[in-house]
């Protein structure tokens, strides 16, 4: 590979599938190396320290903004999550891949702190497919629904912010797409 792998940022409405597309991708190609962020929620059962995320408490967390480390940070329901500068630096610098999968506000951080990375949304087929999407899981009560519907239209209005869009019909076809995207394949 003669030209440096960029950092690519995977961003898009909640319930577009990006967590279920980087996994995907990932089986496929392990050494893709996506970012573990920092986060000040309590960890879920079976999430590991170093692995799922890195747990922190809200003074530590304030330390890694006040020190620069964080490439980018936000609030969502009430926990913060950021992505640690350092890791992606190294890992850009060995040569290797780099993906961030985050929402919308996080990748508009990375555009102003890494202006050369590329930035990919990912769109649903249709606004009726991610409302079924969001919909269906079942497990949410219907104001929180609203939420993330509200937030998605705002979502989906940044599309024309992102360099290359990607539609979600298959997560095959999609993960094919990101790893092209992303020079692997």
């Amino acid at each position: 590979m003669s030209e440096r792998p960029r950092l690519t940022v995977l961003s898009g409405p909640s319930g577009v599938g990006k967590s279920t597309v980087v996994a995907h991708m990932r089986q496929q190609h392990p050494e893709v190396w996506l970012s573990v962020s920092v986060t000040t929620r309590r960890p879920r059962p079976g999430e590991q320290n170093g692995v799922h995320y890195y747990f922190v408490d809200h003074d530590e967390f304030d330390k890694l903004v006040a020190n620069g480390e964080l490439l980018e940070s936000a609030t969502f329901a009430g926990n913060r999550y950021g992505t640690p500068r350092s890791a992606v630096q190294e890992r850009l610098d060995r040569g290797e891949p780099v993906l961030l999968e985050i929402e919308l506000e996080g990748a508009r951080q990375v555009r102003e702190s890494m202006p050369d990375a590329q930035l990919v949304f990912l769109a649903p087929p249709s606004w009726e497919e991610l409302v079924r999407r969001l919909t269906g899981r079942g497990t949410e009560p219907q104001e929180v629904i609203d939420e993330r519907l509200a937030a998605a239209r705002v979502e989906l209005a940044a599309e024309p912010e992102f360099d290359t869009t990607l539609v979600n019909t298959s997560v095959e076809q999609v993960a094919s797409e990101l790893l092209a995207l992303l020079g692997v394949v």
